[in-house]
């Protein structure tokens, strides 16, 4: 009769469905079955770390090294590499294997089998979720969070059953025009800009793609069960954005500061000609230009309140009238119906279309037509708030155009400072706007003042809580007047 131990070295070792080998304590492995050679490929006269990690020498720490010593039993999960050269996960164990009696050549088992694809994904996908250099986390239909990855967890804290919005804004009610609540709402995708406070009290700016991650089957219709957010931090973005607007504005009033200097010391070897020379400078507009200069040269955040467009315009057109009707000239509003009100500082905008309507005067005036007019336009599309200044009066070369924002640059002659656009640029930008310049020779110029109502409301949440702003920055009174008001 066969030999127990034979057959069942000769069956079930080699037919086992398991990577199986015997290693003695110098870690060679001295048998192995079918299975570990079809999987790893030759073993002789090798070492496990040889054949199993492609090492030259043992693992540190070696699992086999401990059950030597100690005999405990020992299951691990680990990713070896194939005869192939793929990299698999594997659960191994390792377990004493003695002889009778013969406890001095002791031996140890290795037995080793694949983890199943799904598992090895779940594997890849958990590292993933913990690891992406974004903030994820997923949230039911009563905004509590169900799971977040570690960078969201160290930067603003929070733990598994808190709202969102406690963990992210340090609030008490769900946000406004949550993107979340819509996801549930619609099952769609949606985005928004969104700012935060992080557990260490920073602000911290971040966009939120919010989308649905799971639905549930309902008589009425699926609806979404969980939302994941993914977040990606822009703070560092908006500060440098906030940096390049300050080295602008610097900038500008270096060379303000420059040109200022400049025109002083002309001034100054004036006067020592004579009391005639200093009267004629006054004349000329020096107190004009120095006001100009400490208004254009102040670096803030505007004051913004929420204001009615239409009326700022409407102020300018009466302002104006009796001025444009003495030159000859119609000046009239064009106003969008319905417009809503707008976080904006008023004065600033005020002086801004006094500067501009100024200029358009001037414009119409140096015209050829018998008849001029002057348009004045509110206007709202895609979120972006617009004042058009549009004349008919003589234009503008391209010249003029390329050079029509840059410091102390003037058509008037000695009656212009070269500091009222630069003024109406500053004001825009200081309202996260824009502007547009359209002129052709002979036929008229159109400027636009272009303004995010997101940009807008973002500018009035910081203002809020930083409490920034200058007093009496702007005047309607100083420049409605159009004293300094820039020309073509």
């Amino acid at each position: 009769m066969p030999d127990v131990q034979d057959l069942i070295h000769a069956h079930l070792f080699d037919q086992a469905p398991i990577m199986i080998a015997v290693l003695d304590p110098r870690f060679a492995i001295v048998e192995a079955n079918a299975a570990f050679e079809e999987a790893f490929g030759p073993w002789k006269g090798k070492h496990c770390y040889e054949v199993l990690k492609g090492r030259k020498k043992p693992c540190d720490p070696c699992m086999a090294g401990k059950t030597f010593k100690d005999g405990r039993l020992r299951i691990h999960e680990e990713g070896l590499e194939t005869r192939t050269g793929e990299r698999k996960h594997f659960v191994t164990r390792v377990a004493p294997l003695v002889r009778p009696g013969r406890d001095s050549e002791s031996y140890l088992i290795w037995m080793g089998s694949a983890v199943n694809e799904a598992a090895s994904l779940q594997e890849e996908n958990e590292l993933l979720f913990e690891r992406v250099p974004c903030y994820v986390n997923v949230v039911d239909r009563d905004l509590k969070i169900v799971r977040a990855n570690r960078r969201m967890r160290d930067t603003f804290g929070g733990r598994q059953g808190d709202y969102c919005y406690q963990v992210f804004k340090r609030r008490t009610e769900p946000c406004e025009n949550c993107p979340v609540l819509q996801v549930f709402e619609d099952g769609l995708d949606h985005k928004a800009d969104q700012v935060g406070v992080t557990s260490s009290g920073e602000e911290a700016r971040y966009v939120v793609t919010a989308t649905p991650l799971v639905k549930e089957q309902r008589p009425s219709g699926d609806r979404v069960k969980y939302v994941i957010e993914m977040s990606t931090d822009v703070t560092h973005l908006h500060r440098l954005e906030r940096e390049k607007w300050e080295a602008e504005r610097l900038a500008a009033v270096g060379r303000t500061v420059a040109g200022l200097a400049h025109g002083i010391k002309n001034i100054l070897m004036g006067l020592e000609g004579g009391v005639y020379v200093m009267e004629s400078g006054l004349k000329r507009g020096i107190s004009n230009l120095v006001k100009d200069l400490l208004s254009f040269s102040k670096g803030r955040l505007p004051v913004l309140a929420p204001a009615d467009p239409n009326a700022v315009v409407r102020e300018i057109v009466e302002l104006y009238r009796e001025a444009a009707s003495q030159a000859g000239v119609t000046i009239r509003s064009r106003l969008k119906k319905g417009l809503a009100p707008a976080p904006l500082d008023a004065d600033g905008i005020h002086t801004c279309l006094a500067n501009l309507v100024s200029n358009a005067l001037d414009a119409c005036q140096m015209s050829e037509k018998d008849k001029n007019r002057i348009d004045i336009r509110t206007f709202e599309k895609n979120g972006i708030l617009g004042f058009e200044v549009a004349d008919d009066g003589c234009g503008m070369d391209y010249e003029v155009k390329r050079r029509i924002f840059t410091t102390f640059f003037t058509t008037k002659g000695a009656g212009g400072t070269g500091i009222g656009l630069l003024t109406v640029q500053k004001i825009a930008q200081e309202h996260g706007g824009d502007i547009e310049l359209e002129s052709d020779p002979g036929k008229g110029t159109t400027f636009r003042i272009l303004l995010s109502r997101e940009r807008l409301a973002q500018l009035a949440a910081e203002s809020a809580e930083s409490g920034d702003g200058a007093e009496g920055d702007s005047s309607k009174g100083g420049n409605a007047g159009g004293a300094h008001g820039e020309t073509r």
